[in-house]
C-alpha cells in the first residue's frame, strides 16, 4: 500500500469518526453530517489534484477559504458546528496535501481527540448560553439577574441585554449561566 492510499484510508476512516462517532451522536444533526463529510472528502480528492499540477497548492487553499467563508455565511451555524467543520476541512487537507505520514498522522489524530475533549458532555457541565425573553421590561441590572437566576435555577455570570421593549413589557437577554442542578432544561421553565 502507498503511502498516499494510507492518508487516504486514514483520512475515510477519521472522518467517519469526526461526523459519525463524535458529531452525530452529541448533537444529531443528520445534514451536518453530509456537509462534514463531503467537505472532508472534496477537499482531500482536490487538494490531492492541485498538489500535481502547475496551479499550487497555495491558491487551492485560498480559493478553500474564500468558499468555506461563504458557505458558513449562507447557513446559521453554532460554534461547536464551526469547529466540527474546520476540523473536517483540516483533515482533507492533512491527507490531501502528501504531508510526511507519520505527522499527517498524528495531526490527524490531536484533531480527533481535541474535538473528543473539547466538545465532551461532562466538560464543563452544567455552563449555559441561552437567549431568553422575559415577560416583563426590566431595566435594572441587578434586578434582571436576581430574576434570570430564580427563574434558570442558576448563576448568572453575564449578560447582554438585546431588547429593553418597554411598550410590550419584554425584555430580551442573552445570558450565560451555570445551572445549579443541571436537570431542569429551560424549556421548562415558565416565564410567568
Amino acid at each position: 500500500m502507498t503511502t498516499t492510499a494510507l492518508l487516504y484510508l486514514a483520512n475515510v476512516a477519521a472522518i467517519l469518526i469526526l461526523a459519525l462517532g463524535l458529531y452525530f451522536p452529541r448533537h444529531g444533526r443528520r445534514d451536518l453530517v453530509v456537509a462534514y463529510m463531503g467537505v472532508n472528502l472534496g477537499i482531500m480528492a482536490v487538494s490531492s489534484v492541485l498538489l500535481s499540477t502547475a496551479v499550487g497548492a497555495g491558491l487551492g487553499l485560498g480559493l478553500f477559504g474564500v468558499l468555506s467563508i461563504i458557505r458558513l455565511r449562507s447557513d446559521e451555524l453554532a460554534q461547536h458546528e464551526i469547529a466540527y467543520y474546520f476540523s473536517a476541512l483540516a483533515l482533507g487537507l492533512l491527507s490531501g496535501l502528501g504531508a510526511e505520514p507519520v505527522m499527517a498522522l498524528t495531526l490527524m489524530a490531536v484533531v480527533l481527540v481535541s474535538m473528543f475533549v473539547a466538545d465532551h458532555p461532562a466538560l464543563l457541565r452544567g455552563h449555559k448560553r441561552e437567549v431568553v425573553v422575559v415577560d416583563r421590561a426590566i431595566a435594572d441590572s441587578e434586578a434582571l439577574v436576581n430574576y434570570l437566576e430564580s427563574r434558570l435555577d442558576g448563576k448568572v455570570r453575564h449578560l447582554t441585554v438585546q431588547r429593553l421593549d418597554l411598550v410590550n413589557d419584554t425584555t430580551t437577554v442573552d445570558v450565560r449561566y451555570r445551572s445549579v442542578t443541571g436537570a431542569r432544561p429551560l424549556e421548562m421553565v415558565d416565564a410567568r
